[in-house]
């Protein structure tokens, strides 16, 4: 199988890793930063070109998109769907994955658990906004935040019409939610390859003050065995965003998991050293068994 992973940079541990595990399973991996690709767009047929060369006979991709260049990284991969190239994620499901409200609104029509969350453009209509979320405290979340970035937790009405005030003048959207007291500094992520989940840790920050589990902000995984309710939820939720591979991001609550977020391109350093589950050969093995049956109804078809 030739294999493209679509990553800015080779030495990155998840791209490294995803290479790794390829090779070792005799496929031939090319990594390719998504910038760096150009688009042709014709009547004739789509086409991608890489250092002036035309990019062909492609089985698959992985695509590493970094919330920084998601618009053109699925711009890319939308045009290797065009030219039949399996994606191991698709476009239209990342792109649901990355748009945060959607992907809230998706959920919940699935009936997936989450906090109550509430939206709103204008700041006059804060109070409003509270009240539909239970009073504060609140957690505030940008709507293109990463890694605990732009989620601040506002103890009263007055700090969260601050927060709320302050991100609407510099033209940013927000989401409040519940803040779920009995999860505060911990969650579960649960790593979903093919409607199953491989791999979960327990994420806890024991740093005073602060409520945010991302290991980006200082919280320390731990490897679990989740709860089948856990283990539901997530497989649920990557299902219903139409991701193969996620990260799935549930908070502990008294009423059972709530999904906190649904990862499209998640990190393995920290999955894999907690658990010591070889995530990404779990991957390749799944691209292969999903190719292998595409290959042989072709045959059945011919």
């Amino acid at each position: 199988m030739r294999l493209v992973i679509l990553s800015r940079r080779r030495s990155l541990y998840s791209t490294k890793r995803l290479v790794e595990a390829a090779s070792a399973r005799g496929h031939k991996v090319q990594v390719i930063d998504p910038l760096r690709l150009a688009i042709s767009v014709s009547r004739r047929s789509p086409r991608l070109f890489y250092g002036g060369r035309e990019l062909k006979n492609v089985d698959a991709v992985i695509p590493r998109i970094g919330a920084s260049i998601t618009a053109y990284g699925l711009a890319v991969l939308r045009q290797f769907e065009m030219m039949g190239t399996f994606p191991l994620n698709e476009s239209q499901a990342i792109a649901r994955s990355r748009d945060k409200l959607r992907c809230l609104q998706i959920l919940s029509r699935e009936e997936v658990g989450m906090p109550e969350t509430a939206y709103a453009r204008q700041p006059g209509d804060i109070e409003k906004v509270l009240d539909i979320v239970g009073g504060p405290p609140v957690v505030i979340k940008l709507l293109e935040g990463t890694q605990g970035k732009g989620v601040v937790l506002a103890e009263t009405s007055k700090a969260a019409t601050s927060v709320v005030e302050a991100f609407h003048d510099l033209d940013q959207n927000i989401l409040i939610q519940r803040f779920i007291k009995e999860s505060s500094g911990r969650d579960v992520r649960a790593f979903v390859v093919g409607r199953r989940v491989v791999a979960a840790m327990e994420r806890k920050n024991e740093k005073p003050g602060e409520f945010r589990s991302n290991i980006h902000r200082g919280g320390e995984g731990h490897p679990i065995k989740l709860p089948k309710e856990y283990r539901m939820t997530a497989i649920r939720a990557a299902s219903a965003i139409g991701l193969d591979v996620a990260g799935v991001d549930m908070l502990i609550s008294n009423e059972g998991p709530m999904i906190m977020e649904v990862n499209s391109s998640p990190g393995l350093e920290g999955i894999e050293t907690t658990t010591n589950v070889d995530v990404a050969t779990k991957i390749i093995r799944h691209m292969e068994r999903i190719l292998g049956r595409r290959t042989t109804r072709s045959t059945v078809r011919s």
